[in-house]
């Protein structure tokens, strides 16, 4: 008959377990003293000069979007201190979830990860241009005093996706001067620095994703404004970015704010388009809608990136987003963002609303935030003439300017840039060289319809009678009465 465990008395239970323990160790022991033999394993272990068990790990993590400039920063250690130096990978597991050290730690206790090469990915450096990045792979160089580490590089998939730079070293100070310097290379050489930037969020796990835009080339004649407005502007933003060096010295601050108000449609964001055309060596860092959940990421790569502007496109929808509070925590959330950039910081916080009277209260109650607010209006009749000719784009014009103008009264420039389309297609499809009266009346006509009333809507415009349509002409719409909103000037 067969013992149980009952019948074993607890000193012969106890030596048992105890021999099984030894033997559990011995084999342990061995197959780790085998494993630690593995290429893998000897190809750290040698290069560093100690077995595994005594090596110091110290990571930093980035964004996942920072892989670019954190590829361009190792690359350049890499090229300073071993430029014959050659990256290995890892292979076996779930790579994706664990860190370098553990993978290397498993190699040794089971031999489930092997010596391979590196794996590649690309990474967005502009907007047609990308370069090759490191996503799981290590390479054997050496600190900035010469004493032996190993780099590593992996993009990891824990809560949320980053990627991480390991330094494997026998001494703590010694990774750390390693991580310290490449951090250094990564602020001084990151590609994005005068880059336009969009931030936004991908589907994957609603992360972050930043976006490389070109700058756009707009010349100052693009920009129809009243009489004086962009000058204004060009003085607060442009001018302060040009004597920048000389204000510093002065003692005055660089930050600065300006709110583009009116309605939709006249040509706020054309104006932004123009500030960054015009800033070329600034990097400008675009926020939206529910980007604007990421408020400080954005303005910490503003500051470190700078000079720089922080364009923030319908901002009173944030001061919607008001929860159980009076007033939106985001937009206060926005305004100690730009308090907080400091005034030493040259970086400029272009805000534009539709409705102004959403953020007066709360720029009053923290005032010197926004320091110019210039309102964007409906073109005037010199205005629009101007628009007309703009958007015709050289085509010849052989009509009555002044009757379109008459009859876009109250139209916004998103109005008149799409009746210019519509002529020019008009026109095109006829196979006239010149744009004509019957071009301007079709046009006119088509979109003063009835069921147009939505797309006049969508493009700013006021509505009014239907009177004059049928020649053609849009009618003049009922003035908007009341008084635009005004923010109070700033307390110095």
């Amino acid at each position: 008959m067969m013992a149980t465990v009952t019948d074993i008395d607890p000193a012969s239970a106890r030596a048992l377990a105890e021999s099984l323990r030894q033997v559990y160790t011995a084999v342990a022991e061995s197959i780790g003293a085998d494993n630690a033999a593995s290429p893998l394993i000897t190809k750290v272990t040698e290069h560093l000069g100690c077995p595994l068990s005594d090596v110091v790990v110290v990571e930093e993590r980035y964004r996942l979007y920072e892989h670019a400039a954190l590829q361009t920063a190792t690359d350049l250690y890499l090229d300073r201190h071993s430029p014959d130096a050659r990256w290995f990978g890892i292979v076996g597991g779930e790579r994706r979830w664990e860190s370098v050290i553990n993978m290397l730690l498993a190699a040794m206790r089971d031999g489930s990860r092997l010596l391979g090469r590196p794996d590649y990915g690309t990474a967005p450096v502009g907007p047609d241009a990308t370069i090759e990045v490191v996503q799981l792979g290590l390479v054997a160089t050496v600190a900035p005093d010469g004493t032996p580490v190993v780099l590593a590089l992996s993009d990891r998939e824990d809560y949320e996706p980053h990627s991480l730079l390991t330094v494997l070293a026998t001494e703590r100070g010694t990774a750390t001067a390693v991580r310290e310097e490449i951090d250094r290379l990564k602020r001084a050489h990151d590609p994005f620095r005068g880059q336009v930037l969009s931030f936004g969020f991908s589907e994957h796990r609603d992360n972050e994703l930043l976006t490389f835009l070109p700058r756009p080339e707009l010349a100052a004649e693009e920009v129809v404004l009243p009489e004086g407005r962009l000058e204004t502007i060009e003085e607060h933003i442009v001018g302060v970015a040009e004597l920048a060096d000389r204000l510093t010295a002065a003692g005055q601050h660089l930050r600065r704010g300006l709110l583009l108000y009116g309605p939709p449609g006249t040509g706020k964001t054309h104006t932004t388009r123009y500030l960054i055309g015009r800033l070329r060596e600034h990097t400008a860092v675009l926020i939206t809608g529910p980007a604007m959940r990421r408020l400080d990421y954005a303005v910490a790569l503003a500051r470190r990136l700078q000079p720089s502007l922080v364009i923030i496109e319908d901002v009173d929808l944030i001061a919607e987003d008001r929860g159980h509070h009076e007033t939106s925590p985001l937009l206060f959330s926005l305004l100690d963002a730009m308090d907080g950039i400091g005034g030493d910081a040259d970086v400029t916080f272009v805000l534009t609303t539709n409705r102004v009277e959403a953020l007066e209260r709360a720029l009053v109650q923290r005032p010197g935030r926004v320091d110019l607010a210039v309102e964007v209006p409906r073109p005037d009749a010199a205005a629009r003439e101007r628009l007309v000719r703009l958007y015709a784009r050289g085509r010849q014009i052989d009509a009555d300017t002044g009757k379109v103008v008459a009859a876009t009264e109250g139209v916004t420039a998103s109005f008149v840039k799409e009746l210019l389309r519509r002529v020019i297609m008009i026109a095109l499809r006829a196979g006239a060289p010149t744009l004509t009266d019957e071009h301007f009346d079709t046009a006119l006509r088509a979109m003063a319809g009835d069921d147009q009333a939505l797309t006049r809507a969508l493009l700013g415009s006021q509505e009014g009678s239907r009177e004059g349509a049928s020649q053609g002409v849009v009618p003049t719409e009922r003035k908007d009465t009341r008084t635009p909103a005004r923010l109070s000037p700033p307390t110095c």
